[in-house]
């Protein structure tokens, strides 16, 4: 086997999971960045990086998820850190909301218990040893008026974590969440300036977060916090405890 750890972060072309491929490549990790269609942007992390890999695929289809995990298995014989970041937002209210729209978020949840389902076959669990980290939100705690298909996928990701955690019981397998609050991101930065307004004014830090403080948090539990498993850790600046 290799000796240099591998991780992958899926969505890791822009935004936190960029963030993430940064902080793991610091900590001496090869990372493979997935992208769906970022693939500029993760081309040119890659060169910044330097030690790494790409992989590309839609993980609401479940035939790209499975030629994905292939294609990691012929780039690398180990995984020992899996960053469930990638995901979208669709958002409408209740009553406007399609049925189209609500399978397209739901599916992005059953992409990442997928590929996990393969990275812990594949690798993981013929390792003893491993550690899953998933990107959840804080708005899967509190809701969001507009948000309800994406509060509901987000607070799944959280039950997956806990529930897995438990299967995994003595196979050495660390899996936790992370739960951003509201991170300054090119999504946020789209959000009209009133929105932007209300949002501050509900965090006792008083601005939204960076990246790099989720990824912060990331890169512990990649390569410390061998007690934690099962656990939501909440980074959003005070805006909720947990």
């Amino acid at each position: 086997m290799s000796e240099k750890k591998v991780a992958v972060v899926t969505g890791g072309g822009t935004g936190i999971g960029a963030a993430c491929v940064r902080e793991l490549a610091a900590k001496g990790f090869r990372v493979g960045i997935h992208y769906r269609t970022s693939g500029a942007a993760a081309a040119s992390l890659l060169a910044e990086i330097g030690d790494g890999f790409l992989l590309t695929a839609d993980l609401a289809e479940i035939d790209q998820v499975e030629a994905m995990a292939e294609r990691l298995r012929q780039e690398t014989d180990r995984l020992d850190v899996l960053v469930n970041n990638a995901g979208v937002a669709i958002d409408a209210d209740m009553q406007r909301m399609r049925i189209e729209q609500f399978d397209a978020q739901r599916a992005t949840l059953r992409g990442a218990w997928y590929l996990t389902k393969r990275v812990m076959r594949h690798f993981m669990l013929r390792a003893g040893s491993g550690r899953i980290i998933n990107i959840s939100s804080v708005i899967g705690h509190t809701g969001n008026s507009g948000q309800i298909p994406y509060a509901m996928e987000k607070a799944a990701l959280d039950a997956l974590t806990k529930s897995l955690a438990q299967e995994l019981q003595g196979r050495n397998i660390l899996v936790s969440s992370v739960a951003p609050g509201f991170i300054a991101t090119e999504m946020t930065a789209r959000l009209p300036e009133e929105i932007q307004a209300g949002i501050l004014a509900r965090i006792p830090l008083g601005r939204m977060g960076r990246p790099e403080e989720i990824a912060e948090v990331v890169g512990f539990l990649a390569t410390a916090g061998s007690y934690i498993t099962g656990a939501v850790i909440h980074v959003n600046g005070g805006l909720y405890g947990g």
